[in-house]
């Protein structure tokens, strides 16, 4: 259920966010609470700012030890197809 929410900002302030707002077909308050649900949104773990291939790279090594020349492509179709 929707519910108002007055709020208090400075009028240069609402110029501009009601001209964003025609400029971007979007309402006001479509704006607000878009804005209120991203800075709700569960904070990463990651707390640094790092690309995902050196996420990766920092990872321990595996306990387990895999061939070499495993083909990991060709084991993924297996499972898909045996269903493992």
């Amino acid at each position: 259920m929707k519910k108002r929410l007055n709020i208090t900002i400075e009028e240069e302030t609402i110029k501009k966010i009601k001209k964003y707002a025609e400029d971007n077909d979007i309402s006001v308050s479509n704006l607000v609470e878009e804005h209120f649900e991203a800075i709700l949104k569960p904070k990463s773990r990651i707390k640094t700012k790092i690309g995902l291939v050196d996420f990766v790279k920092s990872l321990p090594p595996s306990k387990i030890e895999f061939p070499k020349e495993m083909d990991w492509k060709k084991a993924y179709k297996a499972s898909k197809i045996h269903g493992d």
